[in-house]
């Protein structure tokens, strides 16, 4: 009996480090973009507006999970929030796709051998929005020529499951580190033009979507921490319009959403599909099928789905206004003749109005909507601005709960961890107290929008 009743135990215990492994592996902790600044549609910095202004939402006014980045003095470097491991400087040679790949499983460096070429979300993961050529913080990472060009291309291990007119059916995708941008490119084209570089990566693979169907219009993905709407905008706006249009929707019960910035707007791209895919089964936008996108017709005349807004600003180029808006191409990513020129999961940008200042290709200035929201996971506290004046106690809190900040208040949210609205709380004063009296004992999540700045932060209540 008591040999039983061990075995059980063991079978116990064995079963909870698995599904605590499994939920940990199953994290996908989006990291910010570090842009900072907030900008008009003509792309001049401005002071971020307040709550109801027109250009209110854009992506400095929302908080993420902040860069950590340890060099480890031995070429590499370690990004403490992803768990992944970087190579600090790499090769310096041009490589085809296959090239790239081969180097990356035979290299042994820093007393490891177990290097891999990066997923997509991975090497855009370490992209840094704050400035801009080169989108990447080179106080750790190294451009492999040493020089700011637009040939700063890395591969990636997605391969392009479409078309494009530049590869054909053999065509992977890659990051510019110094425009910014994802496309695909010609698999097999090499040399100092048609090869790419690549920045060798080693750890738990980063990246994996948990989705739920809410059955309310709402996907929630478990992995990351946020909640979609299911849904799109359905017709095509401009970047204005895209903010506003997020920031007024009331929908399923929430009114806290929101236009996504550029990566976690990236971070539900699944390259497995592809309007212009040779494979039936992989017909359609680059996106899980729990998603609805709305069909449109291209100007090359084929059936194809949008592009959408983010919340991130661009300049074309370092020192320029940031005329433009990032967007994600879920259907085909095309060129001036409508033909798939950078791949259905494309990231590139846009002018934000009809008759700004053109980009490289045909104009975007019309693109959607799917609004996102936080639904509470480790990454979404604290803010991109300063909020150390801003104190909310007590914690735990009984029956009531102050918020108090040098900043005045506009309004205060408590949430559930699920995320449902539990509590909002109206002032224009710099101090505000919340009734919380008939909330039950648990964990809950805090949105706190000031004059100038939003934080989200938690808290416990004990009864």
């Amino acid at each position: 009996m008591k040999r039983a009743n061990l075995l059980s135990k063991l079978f116990f215990l064995c079963v909870i480090v698995l599904l605590n492994f499994t939920l940990t592996a199953q994290e996908y902790k989006v990291v910010e973009t570090g842009q900072i600044q907030c900008y008009d549609e003509d792309g001049n910095t401005i002071t971020c507006p307040s709550p109801g202004d027109s250009l209110y939402g854009q992506d400095a006014q929302y908080s993420s999970l902040e860069f950590s980045f340890a060099d480890n003095s031995d070429g590499t470097i370690s990004d403490e929030n992803t768990g992944l491991m970087w190579q600090q400087v790499p090769n310096s040679q041009n490589f085809i796709w296959q090239q790239a790949v081969d180097y990356c499983e035979n290299l042994v460096f820093a007393g490891y051998d177990d290097w891999r070429m990066p997923s997509l979300k991975e090497l855009f993961s370490i992209s840094d929005f704050n400035v801009g050529w080169p989108y990447l913080n080179t106080d750790y990472f190294t451009l492999a020529s040493g020089q700011i060009t637009k040939d700063e291309q890395y591969w990636s291990s997605n391969f392009y499951v479409g078309v494009t007119v530049e590869g054909g059916s053999n065509a992977a995708f890659g990051v510019n580190h110094v425009t910014g941008h994802i496309k695909a490119y010609a698999a097999n084209s090499g040399g100092p033009v048609g090869g790419k570089y690549v920045r060798a990566v080693r750890g738990n693979a980063y990246g994996v979507n948990e989705y739920v169907d809410n059955g309310d219009g709402t996907i929630s993905d478990n992995a990351t921490g946020l909640m979609w709407s299911q849904n799109d905008s359905e017709d095509g706006i401009d970047w204005k319009a895209a903010l506003i249009y997020a920031e007024s929707s009331e929908f399923a019960g929430h009114d806290d959403w929101r236009l996504p910035n550029v990566k976690e707007l990236h971070s539900i791209v699944d390259y497995g599909y592809s309007p212009s895919a040779t494979d039936p089964d992989k017909v359609g936008p680059a996106i899980d099928p729990i998603f609805n996108c709305t069909p449109i017709i291209n100007e090359a005349g084929d059936d194809d789905y949008a592009y959408y807004w983010t919340g991130t600003s661009a300049p074309f180029r370092a020192s320029e206004p940031y005329y433009y808006g990032w967007y994600v191409a879920f259907g085909r990513a095309v060129n001036n003749e409508g033909l798939d020129f950078h791949g259905a999961g494309g990231v590139r940008f846009d002018t934000k109005y009809e008759g700004g200042p053109q980009g490289e290709d045909g104009e975007r200035y019309y693109n959607y909507v799917r609004l996102v929201r936080n639904i509470g996971t480790t990454g979404i506290e604290g803010s991109t601005m300063d909020n150390n004046s801003l104190k909310i106690y007590p914690n735990p809190a009984k029956n009531q709960l102050t918020i108090v900040g040098d900043d005045e208040i506009l309004v205060a949210y408590v949430y559930s961890i699920t995320g449902v609205l539990l509590v909002k709380e109206e002032s224009n004063q710099q101090n505000i107290t919340l009734d919380i009296s008939h909330l039950n004992n648990g964990v809950y999540f805090i949105r706190v929008i000031t004059a100038n700045f939003a934080v989200h932060t938690k808290t416990i209540i004990k009864q």
